[in-house]
């Protein structure tokens, strides 16, 4: 098709010049010549009002026949930027309704958010991705009954995106069964789909997934109200390439769907997550039973669920491939079900208990003597855990363990222990959060324990003191990588300076946040003897002028990336000059809170350290 199309209006989108099309695939279509009108500016409006172009008198087949022609190119582009309704045309041609071939591999990605988020924004992603290489993933977060997207914009990705692989909606109420029947029609090769606070898409659109897309090995629903154990059923029946399931919160979704789900595909699903659905004892049974191919496992809010289906799961010994499980605010947990899943998984690597109020330290010890290739364990809000059962466990771990971890376990008590230890721990990373009974008592056993510690996180701790972190690391062999010991309002400059003298060759990151009796003195002696440092926190600390001076020209040229200085009142405006020379190899900077940093020194630090992202 030959000519030049010019069109003015409230829907007009090209914004002046001519536009030519390809006259190569439309050449059957003519089109009289037409003049140019001449109107003045202010009767532009007013002119259209009166009389329509030309080519907006053409009936809707006739410009679908002409458009469905064009190559998914520049033409195709600048078609959808005449007007809306041309927009809405092009995004209405199927990909087997078009005569021009597209090439679409699916390279291209696009996020849209909140206000962004609209039918008419999707309707250009649509057509304005063909000609780039297709579009293959599409994430769209809508902002709940104010979204702006329905199944209109869904149709128009369906039709013009068939080799979408990735599609995630969230928050959509607008989007329907519809929209999504049609993606699974459209786009075959989808292999990822999830589905998050979708009230309208039901079991009928996830059959029509299942139906449709046979490479689909990743689903995702949260928090759908209408989808049930119909559509379950179906993807069980439909989808042979799943690996991964999520169910998170869906109220119709209960035994019957779920364990259908488990028994057809667990010889080929590796991650399972069922968070806060209605099941029972009866859909763990049947992973444990079938699930030979599960290799990750999240269970968290299943209060269906008692210590009979936690028992069986573990003595089905189907879940032998099982390295990582992760088990929160199931009160079927009990010391009993950690030992038959410890006993019933040999290859499991990492557990994570949480708000399991069961579990007491005897379920620690008999996990770990079952499960002799556990690597790493973390424990948070666990409060029947006492101090003996936390001992018990590191003592009888295998020599695979690497990591460990208690989070606010209210039942931990610092008592002194006379154990007599004939061995010691291959333990590399050490966690305790927010356990006030922990305190120098235990640092001192596990330092006699443990002396291949590299990374040790001991936050907001008050009954930890100078004493209990040098028993903790003075057997250490290895070589201290990382130190936190944010919150340990008791640690002074003591521990600091001698950390710094021991393990100074290795320290890479060193956290004193909230420490009340740090002063300049640490940063003197990190200063001198760690010659690794790259990231130092001293926020909310004592530290001065003086100690940033003391970084700054220290003779080991610290190599510093994150400086955080976060609610510092000793530091002035004079050690700008020091910031600005550590600044070199800066890539953070937090100066928050200080309030003593004027706002034109900031300004300078902004514009000589541009390099560096700051905080203030």
């Amino acid at each position: 098709m030959s000519g030049i199309f010019s069109f003015s209006g409230d829907e007009e989108f090209f914004n002046g010049g001519s536009m030519y099309l390809s006259t190569g695939s439309c050449s059957g279509v003519y089109l009289p010549p037409r003049k140019r009108l001449r109107v003045a500016a202010p009767s532009l409006y007013s002119s259209f009002n009166q009389k329509q172009t030309s080519i907006e008198v053409l009936p809707d087949e006739c410009l679908f026949e002409i458009l469905r022609r064009l190559p998914s190119g520049k033409e195709r582009s600048a078609c959808a930027c005449v007007s809306k309704h041309w927009l809405n045309t092009l995004t209405s041609i199927k990909a087997n309704e078009s005569l021009q071939e597209v090439e679409s591999e699916g390279f291209l990605s696009r996020s849209l958010e909140g206000n962004k988020a609209t039918d008419l924004r999707l309707a250009a992603i649509s057509v304005g991705t063909s000609s780039r290489g297709g579009l293959g993933k599409l994430q769209i977060r809508g902002s709940g009954f104010e979204s702006r997207v329905t199944d209109a914009g869904i149709e128009s990705i369906a039709y013009g995106c068939p080799s979408l692989k990735s599609l995630s909606l969230w928050n959509l109420p607008a989007v329907s069964d519809k929209g999504l029947s049609e993606i699974a029609r459209c786009c075959p090769m989808l292999e990822r789909l999830d589905l998050s606070r979708c009230p309208g898409v039901t079991d009928k659109g996830l059959v029509a997934v299942a139906e449709s897309c046979r490479n689909l090995n990743d689903l995702t629903i949260d928090s759908c109200s209408g989808v049930g154990n119909e559509g379950l059923r179906a993807v069980a029946r439909g989808c042979s390439s799943l690996r991964s399931i999520s169910l998170r919160s869906c109220p119709r979704v209960g035994d019957q769907g779920v364990a259908f789900l488990l028994a057809q595909a667990g010889s080929y699903l590796t991650k399972v997550k069922l968070q806060m659905v209605n099941v029972t004892g009866l859909s763990l049974a049947v992973l444990g039973h079938y699930g030979v191919a599960v290799t990750e496992l999240v269970l968290s809010g299943l209060q269906g669920v008692n210590e009979k289906g936690f028992w069986v799961m573990g003595n089905a010994k189907g879940m032998k491939k099982l390295k990582s499980l992760s088990v929160t605010s199931c009160r079927g947990m009990t010391d009993v079900g950690v030992e038959a899943v410890g006993s019933g998984c040999p290859d499991l690597k990492h557990v994570s208990l949480n708000k399991c109020l069961l579990v007491s330290g005897k379920g620690l010890v008999s996990l770990a003597k079952s499960a002799l290739a556990l690597e790493s364990l973390k424990l948070e809000e666990c409060h029947r855990i006492n101090h003996f059962g936390f001992l018990g466990f590191l003592m009888n771990c295998g020599e695979k363990l690497k990591a460990f971890s208690l989070v606010n376990c209210l039942g931990i008590q610092d008592l002194n222990s006379e154990s007599h230890l004939t061995s010691t721990s291959s333990l590399r990373s050490l966690s305790v959060r927010c356990c006030p009974g922990f305190g120098d008592a235990s640092l001192t056993f596990l330092g006699k324990f443990c002396h291949q510690l590299q990374d040790v996180e001991l936050c907001g701790l008050n009954g930890v003191t100078d004493a209990g972190v040098l028993s903790l690391l003075q057997s250490n062999n290895v070589g201290l990588v990382k130190l936190n010991l944010n919150g340990c309002v008791n640690v002074s400059d003591n521990a600091v300076s001698a950390v710094s003298f021991s393990h100074g060759s290795t320290l890479e990151s060193l956290s004193l946040d909230g420490c009340k009796n740090i002063t300049d003195a640490s940063l003197v002696t990190v200063s001198k003897n760690c010659y690794s440092v790259n990231d130092l926190d001293v926020s909310n600390t004592l530290v001065s002028d003086h100690g940033i001076k003391a970084l700054a020209s220290s003779p080991n040229h610290l190599n510093l990336q994150v400086l955080s200085l976060g609610g510092c009142s000793g530091i002035t405006d004079k050690s700008k000059a020091c910031i600005q020379k550590l600044g070199r190899t800066l890539l953070g900077l937090n100066i928050q809170r200080c309030g003593r940093i004027s706002s034109s020194t900031v300004d300078s630090l902004l514009e000589q350290l541009w390099r560096c992202d700051i905080l203030y």
